[in-house]
């Protein structure tokens, strides 16, 4: 068996959700001035590898606290279908079919939401998802994550268990990401590919001769 992972934000889709996102909840008044600035802090800090991811995501996670399931789920189909859907990368779609076709499995690997997740991999045709997983209880966000966040070293700690299960060598996998901080599953799989990488990214590709691919075409 084979398996061909993906990541969603500037991989599969060339925008970044989680900003778009923060934006949006700003617009419609969910988020004041001074959280929205926060936001964007964090998340400079994160793309520029200042900030732990998994601080910044319980961080993002914790101010979900008391939120209905059921409305954040609409709202974000809402935010997919207006924001994020129409920068689906045509290369994605193209290394779906491909992999379909000698008969991988196609499964996205996300620190995003479960909800997210589920439109994404319904929009590219793939067969499940890892994502970081947020605490429910009776219908309302706990404001706590559930589980290994999917992110960093936690991508490869939910893949290794997600292979096994299925009985899945890490050398059979492609994964398909833009980011340095997927490094630790990049080194740990048979073949990694890089979409339009950040230059950390991009400089390991070269020093270790990852093929780096255009989706944009």
């Amino acid at each position: 068996m084979a398996l061909a992972l993906y990541d969603l934000d500037r991989t599969a889709i060339a925008v970044n959700s989680a900003t778009l996102w923060v934006r949006r909840q700003y617009r419609e008044g969910r988020l004041s001035t001074g959280n929205l600035v926060l936001a964007g802090w964090w998340l400079s800090l994160y793309r520029m590898g200042v900030m732990r991811a998994d601080k910044a995501l319980h961080q993002a996670v914790a101010s979900m606290d008391g939120q209905p399931e059921d409305e954040l789920a609409r709202r974000t189909g809402i935010f997919w279908d207006e924001e994020c859907v129409h920068t689906v990368r045509p290369g994605a779609r193209r290394a779906v079919m491909r992999h379909r076709e000698l008969g991988h499995s196609n499964v996205l690997s996300t620190s995003s939401s479960p909800w997210i997740s589920r439109l994404a991999i319904a929009e590219l045709g793939l067969d499940d998802y890892l994502c970081t997983e947020i605490e429910v209880v009776d219908g309302l966000l706990t404001g706590r994550i559930a589980g290994t966040p999917n992110f960093g070293q936690g991508k490869l700690t939910r893949l290794q268990a997600f292979a096994a299960q299925r009985g899945i060598a890490l050398e059979d996998v492609w994964f398909y990401t833009d980011s340095a901080a997927d490094l630790p599953l990049m080194l740990a799989v048979g073949h990694p590919v890089c979409i339009a990488p950040d230059p950390g990214l991009a400089r390991e590709a070269r020093r270790r001769g990852w093929p780096i691919e255009d989706w944009d075409r």
